[in-house]
């Protein structure tokens, strides 16, 4: 666990992306050229292919005895980097493990054949990390894969990595103490209560632990792997800065299974990657309400491309944690066909803009094009502007701040069937403003194709 001054010198509390210190090692990177309609800068990736590797087998790994696999990989890891970089390979067979925290200069590479089966047991996951519960930070439970402060960093290979769901799944309910915990959060969050002093892993709070989190890392790499299952998020890069999310196949139909969640990052890219999801494909971030108001870092420079979605509540979600604001989006070349449990998740819409009155931030230069459909229940554009879920009712709005709104672009889209083209819910006090839909097209309509109010400056053709 990170300690006090890593923490303090990490950003908790600095109001900038300075979480994520400057490159302080020369190692190879290579740099990823990504077109977009704004200025977005090549992304760093680091290069590890002239790295020693470090086979789990070597540090005592043992397939299907989960404490000596545990031990094995930490061991590796150290030892990768220790030497200056390394690549930390994972052989085929099935490993049990528990959690696995990665440092700077270290690759994960899980070869084909190979799966990394994560315990469910909670314990496994202590002690609590810094880390965050939907935009609010706290400790918590260990994310199952955790990097923290790292530079970099990256998990490869055409192997899988799958979560055990035994406890999570009971953890799905929403009983009386789960709520109170929430509660508390978000009291503490409000009270500006130092992060270091909100422990939320105690018993009856069940604030299920991400997949893979990066946290306030730079130069993050995700490339070929599958990922199944998940507690809660599945891949959640916080803070970061140059991240790219390349050929990953992601298939978990949990409770909040988004796929991919940027949040408060800078200069990210997901392509061609396969997402299959109980619930938003990527949902882009910038923290909830007065933490990340504290914390002021947008969330911005975030290209999706050449992805499909094979199941998911919306292709992509902006907010509704987006207090530090969110700008400069764009998807492109994606496609969404109807899963095999599709029934079970309906896609609601191709790009959904969800706040509310207690957010505050801004959302302004969202992108999306040349997409594909098939059936959605919703609109090709969605925004609504008083999604407040169950927290509507558990605590009250402390301080009224909405959400800035504006210069949203789609164009180039075809769905077989859909209720709307746009359907867009302003606030009469701070309307959308500058919407425009070029050549959007929905071969059977079953409503009204626009339904807006509250917009300035809406144009379709």
């Amino acid at each position: 666990m990170p300690s006090r001054r890593a923490i303090l010198q990490a950003g908790f509390a600095a109001p900038l992306l300075s979480g994520v210190a400057p490159l302080r090692e020369s190692h190879p990177v290579r740099h990823v050229r990504v077109d977009a309609p704004f200025d977005m800068p090549g992304i760093a990736v680091p290069d590890f292919s002239a790295s020693r590797h470090f086979p789990i087998t070597d540090f005592g790994a043992v397939p299907n005895d989960q404490a000596r696999t545990s031990t094995a990989i930490a061991r590796a890891i150290d030892a990768a980097s220790a030497a200056g970089s390394g690549v930390v390979v994972v052989p085929p067979g099935v490993w049990p493990t528990g959690k696995i925290h990665l440092k700077s200069n270290v690759n994960l590479h899980v070869m084909r054949g190979a799966t990394l089966l994560f315990s469910s047991n909670p314990a496994d996951y202590l002690p609590a990390v810094p880390t965050s519960w939907e935009g609010i930070e706290c400790y918590n439970y260990s994310p199952l894969v955790y990097a923290y402060g790292c530079e970099n960093v990256a998990i490869t290979g055409e192997g899988r990595l799958q979560a055990k769901l035994d406890v999570w799944r009971l953890w799905y309910a929403r009983p009386k103490a789960h709520l109170d915990a929430l509660i508390a959060l978000n009291t503490m969050a409000v009270k500006r209560v130092p992060v270091a002093e909100r422990r939320m892993a105690h018993a009856g709070a069940d604030l299920r632990p991400h997949f893979m989190q990066f946290n306030r890392c730079r130069n993050v790499l995700v490339e070929d792997v599958s990922i199944e299952d998940s507690p809660f998020w599945v891949l959640h890069p916080l803070l970061c800065r140059d991240v790219a999310i390349r050929r990953v196949k992601i298939r978990a139909h949990g409770h909040n299974n988004d796929g991919v969640d940027p949040e408060m990052s800078e200069n990210v890219l997901i392509e061609d990657c396969v997402f299959d999801q109980g619930d938003d494909a990527i949902a882009i971030k910038s923290g909830r309400d007065q933490d990340a108001w504290r914390i002021g870092v947008p969330c911005r420079n975030i290209v999706m491309r050449r992805c499909r979605i094979r199941n998911g509540h919306q292709l992509a979600a902006i907010g509704s944690e987006l207090s530090a604001g969110i700008e400069n989006v764009f998807i492109d070349d994606c496609h969404f066909e109807r899963g095999e449990v599709a029934a079970k998740t309906a896609l609601m819409n191709l790009l959904f803009v969800k706040t509310n009155e207690r957010r505050g931030g801004f959302v302004r230069n969202i992108f999306m094009s040349n997409i594909t459909a098939t059936r959605i229940a919703g609109a090709v554009l969605s925004v609504e502007t008083d999604v407040l879920y169950q927290w509507r009712h558990l605590v009250p709005t402390y301080e009224r701040r909405l959400t800035t709104i504006e210069n949203l672009n789609v164009r180039n889209v075809v769905a077989d069937e859909a209720k709307s083209l746009c359907a867009i819910s302003g606030a009469a006090e701070m309307p959308v403003r500058k919407v425009a839909l070029r050549n959007v097209r929905v071969v059977k309509l079953l409503g009204p194709p626009v339904i807006n109010s509250n917009v300035e400056g809406f144009s379709i053709a």
